[in-house]
């Protein structure tokens, strides 16, 4: 019996699509509108594709064949992200090269995705290791570092809006008078070297990232980190802060990862301000007048958005790492100073800032002056201050800021109140036997009360000999006080961000090279273009080198270029191939050019980016800087590389059920369980005895309200929830096994059935099996199960269909056409599995809306769809097939049922005409018996009428 069975059809179509290029794009095919469709392209690891993985890449599938129909020409490609630490860390472990193991990855996730059935042009298929392709992220790199900002640059962009600053080539770059060329165009570039700090792990032999880092030691392994200062590439990504902000205004991304981004962008306006220090009792100079652009050697520089208060600075802090940390320390404050900082050389950022609840610190024994007042102040360092974040250096104002007063509560230092908070904060926080005048309590000891004030309200105690803001808002204090201190040239206006300098370089393997020689003062200048790409040394020996000193230091020969000449021997990070191959992907086979001009203005920008919202900042941010670089150099054709991005939610492992039991045997209510560092408890037990965790199968639980309870004790409440799929959990899905039981087409429907495409899902092989039954029954309504060959059900006829069917045709393509547009996948489904309850009772099934219904279903379950399409008669494959038409006129209802109200309340429903006017509505709703009996005796004031939504009787 011809019976639906998937692992015979989908292999065949797929080698159909494969054998005539189904799904190869044509470029420049300006006859129909171009439509480009991007998944975020995979990592290969060793452990596969999991079912989380396939709905991004079906949903946009989905979209590809729908608007293929729709007459679009469009661009759907695949590839691999495929340099990186992961492949490295995987080949050190089991000592095979990164690259066998990479390709062995990569063909074992091509040969699932391709199992699935989506409709890629795999001959624009890309590899970020493929020399072919990191060539020209080699050259772009070197369009980066031939760039500089030019902040004062006035154009107009592509929507007419008037910006300033754009990166323009380095060659255009204005050179001061005295000062040497070279050094100054290199203090410009967006790509630079620098000596920063890095979290170094002898025992792994890399450099960790923050994330990395738990309580100073390594999350991999537990080992020692330490913090040491490395010579590394970065980009100048801050030159584009504002950019990045404003141009989120021109893109259709979803509300929270545009807000993501400006948060991780932090741009904030305020003043830089200069602390002279006090050099063994000296005074300091004198300001000259002019604020320089770099400070004076015995100058501390700050930056704050707080300029109102340099009145209330008691103190400063210095990074541990700040160099002019040794030459403020006092001789006997030095033994202090330098214990705590190879203290701090042990935490992370993380643990530095946002982790650490007690504030740490050391005075060094200096000294600056405050400019505003003319005090000395005390010099600290302390490790919540990072070298690597504004200047390193902050001013303190313990009276106004909580961390500063938390500080200085700790360190008894003086607090100063600078800000005036309204009344009810201060009688609020007052301590308990302040006098009457709170104003005055407060402004002679603000540490005395309760909370710190860090609102904006009126300055007071502001003033020195020449300027004073005593009375001004705040609005009107931070322009007074920034403008004098420029006018003294003690300070000046800036701008500063959250975001940090892109560190650009890794001491591993496995990684772009760069395409850079140093010389002996490593001084840095590119190779040609004519040497591109520079290619990998092929390593026996890979590992690291458990030194700072990178692995392609092994590769000698390949080092030395020359007698006076030597190649970077850090790679490049795994983000650099990711930030651009969506550009590579519309020309992946040109040899002469990373992409064609007019491919690119035809292609640009991404119509749709679909991929998980963990992406939303850095690689999303790190693409748009690559992108903005190249349109300022008139490389790309739009401001945007992605005008509209959609995150699909994550899927999760199957529902867990779990009960409780106590030593006795009894079971105990999910909702009367704790959890403690020994296990599961009672809520209040004072014994803490530990309960015995059991896992249910699902026939030991029956569903009750919305939660679960067990069969057998239904008064007991079972905890039911899904987690995140996890080798160590035991609940990843992999592909492979749904498609060998159920079919591809069954996973793609499933998985679009189960929710909205953003919503977070739990995932259940019962609804898997539900949505295999469903694909069957459709192969039940056209092909004859019970013959003995495939052939067309005899109620498949070339019939005209009855009033009911041709509206059910017409209200179905309608809606699952809105629904694909929308990308209210599970809403299509549901609609044509209405169809199929409608038509599978039908003794005569009209083959055109056979015909049409295999149309709609085709980019949900495009095996199955050719299958029937074939069935029906035709030949070639649906995949450019129009979609189906239908007359407007049969959206329309005959007649529609309206509510009938009586002082607001629906009393009955009637049935009218659609186009009732209202006098047949009302006469119609007076002849319904329930009605009239109810209106009977009753004086009807007003009549209210909504034709074809309700009718209200007003009476008494």
């Amino acid at each position: 019996m011809p019976a639906y069975h998937p692992q015979r059809i989908e292999p065949r179509w797929q080698a159909y699509w494969e054998e005539h290029q189904t799904f190869a794009t044509p470029d420049l095919d300006r006859d129909r509108p171009k439509l480009y469709i991007l998944d975020m392209f995979p990592y290969p690891s060793g452990a596969g594709l999991h079912v989380g993985h396939p709905e991004g890449y079906t949903a946009t599938d989905i979209l590809c064949r729908f608007k293929r129909m729709k007459g679009f020409n469009v661009l759907h490609p695949m590839g691999w992200d495929a340099f990186g630490l992961p492949a490295e860390q995987y080949a050190v472990q089991t000592n095979t090269h990164p690259r066998v193991t990479t390709q062995a990855n990569i063909d074992n996730f091509r040969r699932q995705i391709k199992s699935l059935g989506f409709s890629y042009d795999w001959s624009r298929e890309v590899d970020t290791t493929d020399p072919g392709y990191y060539r020209w992220t080699q050259w772009i790199f070197l369009k980066i570092h031939d760039t500089w900002y030019d902040r004062d640059f006035e154009w107009t962009d592509p929507q007419g809006r008037p910006r300033k600053g754009k990166g323009r080539p380095i060659a255009e770059l204005p050179i001061p008078d005295g000062v040497d060329p070279d050094a100054y165009r290199d203090s410009r570039r967006l790509a630079y070297r620098a000596e920063v700090p890095v979290n170094w792990c002898p025992a792994l032999g890399t450099v960790l990232a923050n994330e990395e880092v738990i309580d100073g030691k390594s999350e991999r392994g537990g080992h020692p980190v330490v913090r040491m200062p490395l010579t590394q590439w970065m980009l100048r990504i801050t030159a584009y802060g504002d950019r990045l902000v404003e141009d989120l205004e021109i893109v259709d991304w979803p509300k929270s990862i545009r807000d993501m981004q400006r948060n991780w962008v932090g741009r904030s306006e305020g003043a830089e301000v200069d602390f002279p220090v006090v050099i063994s009792g000296q005074p300091p100079a004198p300001p000259s007048g002019r604020f320089p652009d770099k400070p004076a050697e015995n100058v501390i520089r700050v930056y704050t958005t707080r300029p109102d208060t340099l009145f209330g600075a008691t103190y400063m802090v210095l990074a541990p790492e700040h160099p002019l940390v040794d030459r403020v320390t006092t001789p006997e404050h030095s033994e202090a100073v330098a214990k705590y900082r190879e203290q701090a050389a042990r935490k992370s950022d993380l643990d530095r800032t946002d982790l650490a609840k007690t504030k740490t610190g050391v005075f060094t024994g200096g000294h600056a002056t405050n400019p505003v007042t003319g005090e000395p102040i005390p010099i600290w360092i302390a490790d919540y201050v990072l070298i690597s974040y504004g200047t390193g250096a902050i001013m303190a104002v313990p009276a106004h800021d909580e961390r500063d007063f938390e500080f200085a509560k700790t360190f008894d230092i003086p607090i100063r109140a600078v800000v005036e908070p309204p009344a009810d904060w201060l009688k609020a926080n007052a301590p308990k036997e302040a006098p009457a005048d709170l104003l005055a309590a407060y402004k002679a000891d603000p540490g005395a009360f309760s909370g710190v004030f860090h609102d904006e309200g009126v300055s007071i105690q502001s003033r020195n000999d020449e300027f004073a803001m005593d009375g001004m808002p705040t609005a009107e204090a931070k322009p007074a006080v920034t403008a004098w201190l420029a006018e003294k040239g003690l300070g000046k206006k800036a701008v500063n961000y959250k975001l940090r300098d892109w560190l650009f370089s890794r001491q591993r393997y496995w990684g772009e090279p760069f395409p850079v020689l140093l010389d002996e003062s490593d001084r840095v200048s590119p190779v040609g273009e004519d040497e591109l790409p520079v290619l990998l040394p092929d390593l026996d020996d890979f590992k690291p080198t458990g030194t700072p000193e990178p692995p392609l230091s092994k590769a000698r020969e390949w080092v030395r270029y020359s007698e006076k000449l030597r190649r970077e021997i850090n790679t490049m990070p795994q983000w650099a191939g990711s930030c651009w191959y969506y550009l590579r992907y519309i020309d992946p086979n040109n040899t002469e050019r990373p992409w064609d001009p007019e491919k690119e203005k035809y292609w640009l920008p991404v119509d749709l980016y679909v991929g998980g919202a963990e992406h939303a900042v850095l690689h999303l941010l790190y693409s748009r800087f690559w992108h903005k670089v190249l349109f300022d150099r008139g490389l790309v054709s739009t401001p945007e590389p992605f005008q509209r991005l959609v995150n699909q939610g994550m899927i999760l492992g199957e529902t867990e059920y779990t009960a409780y039991r106590d030593p006795a045997g009894a079971w105990v209510a999910a909702a009367s369980v704790v959890q403690s560092d020994k296990g599961p408890i009672r809520k209040g037990d004072a014994s803490a005895t530990v309960l015995e965790t059991v896992k249910l199968e699902e026939d030991q639980i029956v569903k009750k309200g919305e939660g679960f309870v067990l069969k057998d004790a239904p008064e007991i409440r079972v905890d039911a929830r899904a987690h995140k799929m996890s080798k160590s959990r035991g609940n990843v899905i992999n592909p492979d096994v749904v498609v060998s039981e159920y079919g591809a087409d069954s996973l793609r429907l499933y998985e679009m059935f189960m929710g909205p495409l953003e919503a977070v899902k739990p995932w259940s092989m019962k609804g898997v099996e539900g949505v295999y039954r469903f694909l069957g029954r459709a192969w039940r309504m056209i092909v004859d199960y019970e013959a003995e060959e495939i052939a067309l059900d005899q109620r498949v006829k070339d019939a005209e269909p009855t009033p009911e069917q041709a509206k059910l045709v017409a209200r179905t393509i309608a809606a699952v056409g809105d629904d694909y547009e929308a990308l209210r996948f599970n809403t299509a489904v549901s609609r044509l599995m209405e169809f199929v309850n409608a038509f599978t009772g039908a003794e005569v099934r009209p083959k055109a809306a056979m015909e049409a219904f295999t149309l709609l279903l085709a980019p949900m379950a495009p095996h199955l769809a050719e299958e029937l399409w074939r069935i029906l008669g035709h030949e070639k494959t649906l995949a450019y097939e129009p979609w189906p038409t239908f007359d407007p006129v049969l959206l329309k209802d005959d007649e529609v049922e309206i509510p009938v109200q009586i002082l607001g309340k629906v009393r009955s429903k009637i049935t009218v005409p659609a186009d009732a006017d209202a006098q047949a509505v009302e006469a119609a709703a007076r002849a319904d018996a329930r009605v009239a009996a109810l209106l009977e005796g009753k004086t009807v004031r007003k009549v209210i009428v909504v034709p074809g939504k309700l009718i209200n009787f007003v009476a008494n």
